[in-house]
């Protein structure tokens, strides 16, 4: 997709509450907005569904409406088409995408979603990466497009008994020892787990952590997990935490390691994404559903307890979801795509804006220390490092309006480290703005837990996971 036309597609989202630190930033909500607005006002509207399969027989759909192809903005339809796919293939996840519509808009996708197209890194995540099958793109009429299949299920909420949370992060694990739904006892340890070559570092802190938590109990009756990454049937298919073990160390010791880590506790054992972790925490504390939990560390983790109390089987990794239509918007490391929330809603962004105002970082210290730095400058009062935290406000106004057009949603529950302290209540004042200027109907109670449910409430929530028979 050429820059000039997401451009094109960027002028359509000014946005009225601008940034502080950040000018360029042209929100994906606004953009989309403006777009289905200009189809809908042609009179010459067409249909373009989305459909998304995963192995498991599931499946999404999404339903829109594009300019025809004969049409002198049907342009604009590519780089829309494109941008929503990226948001619903790590929204929902799948291997085969259909696309029903224009046929330039189903060969655009194949062709940017292929090995050799701009999205490569999304085509092999999608396909043999996660789902461990070829990702494939199928063309064909919008009447044709197979119906949505969703399921979901219900998520922990097990309190009984001697129990183990953890919750793993890029740059500290947390662990919490639960006795009967109560915590007496939670600790927190940096580390540096992503460029580590050799997985039994990875194991061997994981275990001192449970080790940490079960001197706290009479006995361990279950062990419940959170980590970052994507999560099938207890197997890390892929995630940041791993970055820097070699492919076959992964698929021999990585994927398998929390069924190595229940075989040496011999104890019922779940592990969840951190987002859904995430979720469930807001909907057990909130006693209520559709309930989207972001946690903002070191990427952006999402999750989603829908209005049954149940999770869906989605990837819900929004951390690679745009947000941001702005061209020359700042890259993903990983993905090398432009726009998407890990460089908004996390301490990655907390350290890009601190460059861009001259706050010099400690390149050397664990990232976890160096967020800390530009915080201890916030609490002393710096009004350079408030604009860091207003403009991440800002962001998240803007996303939050964005994903629930993605999402039901009644509360939305921030946690993570960059919310900690006084950025948090700086970041609820942007988003509040955002929401009242630009949205006023979108009725969403977000809010920031208590300081201690903000810091360790994942791994209180993740020990409520197995069910002990």
């Amino acid at each position: 997709m050429s820059s000039r036309l997401l451009g094109k597609l960027a002028e359509l989202a000014e946005p009225e509450v601008q940034p502080v630190l950040d000018g360029n930033f042209r929100p994906a909500v606004l953009a989309n907005q403006a777009f289905r607005r200009a189809v809908e006002d042609s009179g010459m509207a067409v249909p373009l569904r989305i459909a998304l399969r995963r192995p498991d027989g599931t499946s999404s759909l999404y339903e829109t409406q594009v300019f025809p192809s004969d049409h002198c903005m049907a342009q604009l339809d590519l780089p829309y088409a494109e941008r929503l796919v990226k948001f619903l293939l790590w929204q929902k996840g799948g291997y085969q995408v259909t696309i029903g519509g224009p046929k330039q808009v189903g060969e655009h996708i194949r062709d940017t979603y292929s090995p050799s197209g701009a999205r490569a890194f999304d085509e092999d995540f999608m396909g043999e990466t996660t789902y461990e099958r070829p990702f494939e793109v199928v063309i064909t009429d919008a009447d044709r497009v197979p119906p949505a299949k969703e399921v979901s299920v219900p998520l922990g909420r097990h309190l009984e008994g001697a129990r183990i949370g953890f919750d793993l992060g890029a740059s500290d694990r947390k662990v919490a020892a639960v006795l009967d739904g109560e915590s007496i006892f939670s600790e927190e340890v940096v580390w540096e787990p992503r460029n580590q070559e050799d997985p039994s570092y990875h194991f061997e802190e994981i275990m001192a952590g449970l080790k940490s938590a079960a001197g706290k109990l009479p006995r361990v009756d279950a062990i419940g997990g959170s980590s970052a990454g994507v999560i099938i049937n207890n197997r890390p298919m892929i995630a940041s935490l791993f970055r820097g073990v070699p492919r076959e160390a992964f698929d021999a010791k990585v994927k398998p390691i929390f069924l190595d880590i229940a075989k040496e506790w011999d104890v019922p054992l779940e592990v969840a994404n951190d987002g859904d972790v995430t979720a469930l925490a807001g909907s057990m504390s909130l006693n209520d559903n559709a309930v989207l939990g972001i946690a903002m560390g070191s990427s952006e983790a999402a999750g989603y307890v829908n209005e049954q109390g149940n999770i869906t089987g989605w990837l819900n990794e929004l951390a690679f979801a745009p947000i941001d239509y702005h061209p020359e918007a700042p890259a993903d490391e990983w993905s090398a795509d432009t726009g998407c929330g890990v460089q908004y809603l996390t301490q990655q962004a907390v350290f890009r804006l601190a460059r861009q105002v001259g706050i010099e970082l400690d390149e050397a210290a664990p990232l976890a220390d160096q967020l800390k730095s530009v915080q201890k400058l916030l609490e002393a009062g710096d009004e350079t490092a408030r604009k860091i935290w207003e403009t991440i406000g800002v962001y998240a106004g803007y996303a939050i309006a964005h994903y629930a057009d993605f999402y039901t949603i009644k509360h939305l529950l921030l946690l993570g480290r960059v919310t900690s302290g006084s950025g948090g209540p700086i970041m609820m004042e942007k988003i509040r703005q955002v929401l009242a200027a630009e949205f006023p109907d979108k009725q969403i109670n977000v809010q920031l837990p208590d300081e201690k449910t903000r810091r360790v409430g994942q791994a209180v929530a993740a020990a409520s996971l197995p069910a002990v028979n």
